[in-house]
């Protein structure tokens, strides 16, 4: 993103904003989006200094931590969401995978579970259902259930059948993991980590660490607040 392009992301944001919470919030935002986490976060610790009753900022907050790899920081960041919005699933979704992250596997599910009971009809948080549980190395007939009610609700998603093909290998079901990544792939031609996947179960590849990637989308890839680490159950150590 271009400096031009920056300028315009915030205008567009701030745009119908009247308190400098907001505004601030819409600008860090706007740098987030420009993929500069670092940035962002200088810009919004300030603003959350001066008005730490904003819910929307601390989601913010906690996705730009999670970029940074400060899962502690990003942890806190969600709770203090959670506290001023209990009912937020974005909050609830971040704290989970926060935990996922520190190995606190038991809280992880049952704040992704939280998500869930607050927005079922949401494929995402299914989808970190299914991520906590395969982290946690427990539950997998659970994990596969949430990763196919994912697909059920976004059926035009390529990660939601990467998850359900996760989960279906991990229950030792060969022939329809492999379906699931094929129709991934078919989705997502791209997508490196599915292509490895598959590669594995067909005995093509040594199955080895996978790793991070940045710059996607997770949390909902939709509204102001949108932007996080891209997918980043995908590339779950």
């Amino acid at each position: 993103m271009t400096d031009v392009e920056l300028k315009d992301s915030v205008a567009q944001r701030v745009g119908g904003l009247t308190t400098p919470t907001e505004i601030g919030v819409a600008r860090a935002a706007a740098l987030f989006e420009r993929v500069d986490p670092a940035a962002a976060a200088q810009h919004l610790e300030p603003v959350l200094a001066a008005d730490p009753e904003v819910a929307a900022g601390w989601i913010l907050m906690a996705r730009i931590r999670l970029v940074l790899d400060e899962v502690d920081k990003a942890l806190d960041a969600a709770n203090r969401a959670i506290a001023l919005e209990p009912a937020d699933p974005r909050s609830l979704a971040i704290a989970s995978r926060a935990l996922t992250l520190l190995g606190r596997h038991e809280e992880a599910v049952t704040m992704a579970y939280r998500a869930v009971i607050v927005e079922p009809k949401n494929a995402l948080w299914h989808d970190r259902v299914a991520w906590a549980l395969l982290a946690a190395d427990r539950q997998y007939a659970d994990a596969e259930q949430a990763a196919r009610t994912a697909v059920g609700l976004e059926p035009d998603e390529a990660h939601y059948y990467f998850t359900h093909g996760v989960t279906l290998d991990a229950l030792g079901h060969a022939d329809q993991a492999r379906q699931a990544f094929m129709i991934s792939l078919r989705l997502e031609p791209e997508n490196p980590v599915a292509q490895h996947r598959l590669a594995v179960l067909n005995g093509e590849a040594a199955k080895g660490p996978e790793k991070k990637k940045r710059g996607w989308k997770v949390f909902g890839r939709r509204g102001a607040e949108a932007n996080g680490p891209a997918r980043p159950e995908e590339f779950l150590p």
